[in-house]
C-alpha cells in the first residue's frame, strides 16, 4: 500500500506514518521540511507549504491513499485535491471533533450528530472558526472523492510528542504529588485517545479502503477529571489530593478542563471506529509513556500550568488571573 501522508512529522502525522511502516506501507511524506528531519530516515519527502500554496513536489507519481493531516481550511484541501486528481485511491481526512454542534447533544453521540454551519469567508483560527472549517474541509473531501473519501474526527489525542498541554500537564502535576488544583470539577467527563489507536484507525481504515466518517475518541465509559488525575499519580507512585479551585480562577482554556455544558462532547460514540478495528490503550499505559517522554526531553515549561505558587494562592481563595508578581 503506497501512502501519501500531508504533514508526517508532528505528533499525530508522526503515529500515522511509525503505524504505517510498522505494517510495511510504502510512505511518502509531504511538509515544509522545517521540522521533524531526523526522524524516518529512508522515507521519501515531497517538500512544500501548504499556507503559499506550493504543491510543486506534488506534480508526480501516485498513491493507493493520501492522509491529510496538515488541512484547516478549505484552500489547504482544494489545493490539494486539485493537484493530486485521481492520482490517489482514497483521501482520508483528518477532521475534529469539533465539527459537531454543541447543543442539543447527548451522552453516546455518533458520527450522524449534526455538524455546525461550514465557514469559507475567513482563514482564521479561532474557537468559533476552527470547526466550522474543519466541516467545510469535510464537505470538499466528499464533494471531491465520494465513495473514495474518509473522514476521522478525533477527540483530545494523547501520547508521547505531544505538542500541546493535554494529558501531559496533569500527567507532570500528579506526579509531583501532594494538594492538586482542579480549576473545575472533579466529575467532568474526559475522554482521551492515545495517539496511536488513532494511528492504528487511520491505517486500518485504508487498508480495508473503507470510507465513511468516524469517531476517534476514547472509551464509551470516559473517565473522570479526578479519576484521569488519580491516575497518573498512580502510574508515577505519587500521592495526591484532589482541591478543586473556581473555574473562572484560571486562564479560559486551562487543560482538559470544559465547562458543565460541554461534557457532552467528552461522551461520544466511538462504537463505529472500534468495530473498524480501533484498539483502546489503557489509559495508564498512555501515562506512563507520556510520563517517560517528558522527562526525556527535560519536562520544559508549558503554555499553561499553574506553578506552586499560583496553587497556593488559589487554595488560599486569593486568586487572580493572569498571575502576579505581587501579593494580591
Amino acid at each position: 500500500m503506497r501512502i501519501l501522508v500531508l504533514g508526517g512529522t508532528s505528533f499525530v502525522g508522526r503515529a500515522i506514518v511509525d503505524d504505517a511502516l510498522r505494517v510495511g506501507a510504502d510512505v511518502t511524506l509531504f511538509s515544509r521540511g522545517q521540522t521533524g528531519s531526523e526522524l524516518f530516515q529512508g522515507v521519501p519527502r515531497r517538500i512544500g507549504d501548504r499556507d503559499t500554496g506550493d504543491y510543486a513536489a506534488l506534480s508526480e507519481g501516485s498513491w493507493d491513499a493520501v492522509v491529510d493531516v496538515s488541512g484547516y481550511v478549505p484552500r489547504h484541501v482544494g489545493q490539494a485535491m486539485e493537484v493530486l486528481g485521481d492520482r490517489v485511491g482514497r483521501y482520508l481526512f483528518i477532521s475534529s471533533q469539533a465539527v459537531y454542534a454543541r447543543t442539543g447533544v447527548g451522552p453516546g453521540s455518533d458520527e450522524d450528530t449534526p455538524r455546525r454551519p461550514p465557514v469559507r469567508d475567513t482563514e482564521e483560527l479561532d474557537e468559533d472558526t476552527y470547526g466550522p472549517l474543519k466541516v467545510a474541509c469535510e464537505d470538499d473531501v466528499l464533494a471531491g472523492y465520494g465513495s473514495r473519501a474518509t473522514i476521522v474526527r478525533p477527540g483530545k489525542v494523547a501520547g508521547p510528542h505531544d505538542a500541546q498541554d493535554g494529558l501531559t500537564y496533569w500527567v507532570r502535576r500528579a506526579a509531583r504529588g501532594g494538594r492538586v488544583a482542579l480549576p473545575g470539577s472533579p466529575e467532568q467527563p474526559v475522554q482521551v485517545i492515545d495517539s496511536r489507536d488513532l494511528a492504528r484507525l487511520v491505517v486500518q481504515l485504508l487498508a480495508d479502503d473503507r470510507p465513511g466518517a468516524f469517531n476517534a475518541v476514547g472509551p464509551a465509559e470516559p473517565t473522570t477529571m479526578a479519576e484521569l488525575i488519580t491516575s497518573c499519580a498512580r502510574v508515577a507512585g505519587s500521592q495526591v489530593e484532589i482541591v478543586p479551585v473556581p473555574s473562572e480562577a484560571v486562564a479560559p482554556f486551562f487543560p482538559l478542563i470544559r465547562p458543565e455544558s460541554m461534557w457532552p462532547t467528552q461522551q461520544r460514540s466511538s462504537a463505529r471506529a472500534r468495530a473498524a478495528g480501533m484498539p483502546a490503550t489503557p489509559l495508564a499505559v498512555t501515562v506512563a509513556d507520556v510520563l517517560a517522554w517528558d522527562r526525556e526531553r527535560g519536562e520544559p515549561p508549558l503554555r499553561h500550568e499553574l506553578s506552586p505558587e499560583e496553587e497556593a494562592r488559589l487554595f488560599a481563595g486569593a486568586w487572580h488571573w493572569p498571575p502576579q508578581d505581587t501579593p494580591i
